[in-house]
Parts: C-alpha cells; structure tokens; sequence
C-alpha cells in the first residue's frame, strides 16, 4: 500500500499545482486549453515516438496484451453501445465516453504503480502499446471523422483512410514503431531533444487536468452527465478488473503474482489524456474530467481490496 499511496501522491501533487495555476490565473486564461493542444500536438507525440522507438517488443507481446487489449476494448465498446442506444448520445461524445470507461492511466500512474507494488515495470509495457498503437488511432479517428467534419455530410472511405495519417499521436507512434522494428537508431542529438519533449507529455497532462478543475464544481448539477460519468465509472473501476481477473484466470490459467499484476493495473483510474483528447475536439470535455476524478479517487480502495484478496 506504500507503493500505491506514493503513486497517486505524486499525481494529487501536479494535479495541485495546475490547479493553483488555473487559480491564481498566471498563466492566462486560455491555459488550459494552450497547454492542452502542446501536450497533444507535441508532446505526447514525442513521448509515444521515444518510448516506442527504444522498446524491446519481445517483452510487449504477451498473454498481457492480449488481457489488457482485450478487456479495454470490450468495455470500452459496451459503453459506446449503451451511450448509442440507452442514453442517446452522438458518436463523439460516446467515444470519449468509451474512453473514460477503459483507457487506463498506463504512464504516469501505472509506471509508478508497477515498480512500487508489482516490483516490475515490464507488466505496463504491453497495455501501453495497445493504447498507443491500436486503442487511441480507432478512437482519434472516429473523431477526426465525426467531431471535426462540421457537417460535410457523410464520411467515405478516402476520410477514413485519410484521418489516421494526418493525427499526430498516431504519426508519432507509428514512426517510433517502425524504428523499432527494424533496428534502426537515430543520433543520440536527433533522440534526445525529442525524448525531453517527451519527458513534459505527463506532467503536462496532468496540469491541465488541474488547470481543467479551477472554477467548476465537479458533478455539477446541469453541467456534468452524471450518468455517463457513473456509467464510465463503474465498468472503469468494476466491470473492467472483474473482466480481466476473468480472462487471466480462467482463460490464460494465470495464478499469483501474475494475477494480482494484471488486475492491479486494470483497476488503475481514467488517463488524463481522454481530457487533452476531449478538449482538443472539444466534445465530451466534462465527461471526461469527471470520470478522471472519480475513477482517480475511487482506485486507491479498489487497488487496496484487490492486494487484500489477491496479493
């Protein structure tokens, strides 16, 4: 419980720190939104092409991938059913939506998170490609495609052909996936400028998740969906464990440590990165900081009742 405490002691630190920024309004009051296009446009980019570039994809391809790929797409795409069908929402506010229910905090939780409680960072890894490589091109698509047409009438198939190649988190985690593959290794000057500007992707991230927070009240009445936050709640911090711990155990044969690693991460609360995505296409924004709150919140006695009965 140490490991876990000095985790989200850090996040509750940064998150506090852009708070107080969006407070005391040094940094304009465009900030939130400036800080959030750098950490989408550059930052992240950057972090997703270093980190990709530099790993070892033999650890990558596990039964890990398939669990924490497998389960954030399932959960993420009931919500997107049930945000369609029950609670009538237009598709970019049901993507962010799925997001909120199953995109994992792999990075700036989840790394600390696995070296603090599971002693092995290596678990992270896999669930960190997927979102990278799979989860997030299917989702900025779908909003390059709904969210920024404008009503230009129906979408064909050059559109979504198009859209992957022009969103600058996909470019750069492809390209650092192709150096990766084929072993090619850029110039220690050309690595690290970029590995600096991907060292600020967190930490921006999770400032302007502070910065988001001035000024509101969280839930609010008339402002927030509340149903879609518990909606995206609920399968984040229960639906989505339970499926895993299923998968592990029952399909992978999975058994202790191993168990406990993979249920442990996908208990971990909403990535701030659905915010910078939302308010970048400016649709689903409170949905998004809501459920990154509460599911932040909720994680730390979810993670603690998973170690009790699984550690």
């Amino acid at each position: 419980m140490s490991g876990v405490v000095q985790g989200f002691t850090v996040i509750f630190i940064v998150i506090a720190v852009g708070y107080a920024l969006g407070r005391t309004g040094v940094l304009g009051p465009e900030a939130q939104q400036v800080l959030s296009r750098l950490v989408f446009f550059v930052l992240t980019p950057a972090l997703l092409f270093n980190s990709l570039a530099t790993t070892d994809l033999s650890v990558i391809f596990s039964p890990t991938l398939v669990i924490a790929g497998g389960s954030a797409l399932l959960v993420g795409l009931i919500y997107f059913v049930l945000a369609r069908t029950v609670l009538h929402r237009e598709i970019p506010e049901a993507t962010i939506g799925a997001l909120s229910s199953s995109y994992v905090n792999s990075a700036n939780l989840g790394i600390p998170i696995a070296i603090f409680v599971l002693d092995d960072a290596s678990f992270v890894a896999p669930l960190l490609l997927f979102q990278i490589m799979i989860y997030s091109p299917l989702a900025l698509t779908a909003l390059d495609l709904t969210a920024l047409r404008g009503g230009k009438g129906r979408i064909t198939l050059r559109d979504t052909v198009v859209a992957p190649s022009t969103n600058p988190i996909v470019l750069g985690g492809v390209a650092g996936l192709i150096l990766s593959v084929t072993g090619v290794t850029l110039p220690h000057a050309v690595l690290e400028p970029i590995s600096m500007l991907g060292d600020a992707s967190v930490p921006g991230a999770l400032l302007a998740f502070g910065l988001s927070l001035t000024g509101v009240t969280v839930l609010r009445k008339g402002e927030s969906p509340r149903r879609d936050v518990a909606l995206a709640s609920v399968l984040k911090m229960v639906v989505q464990p339970l499926l895993v711990f299923a998968l592990a155990y029952f399909v992978f044969d999975e058994r202790g440590h191993s168990l406990f690693a993979q249920v442990v991460i996908a208990a971990l609360p909403t990535a701030q990165n659905v915010l910078v995505y939302a308010s970048r296409y400016q649709r689903g924004v409170v949905l998004a900081r809501d459920t990154a709150l509460v599911t932040t919140v909720a994680s730390i006695p979810a993670i603690a009742l998973i170690a009790l009965l699984l550690a």
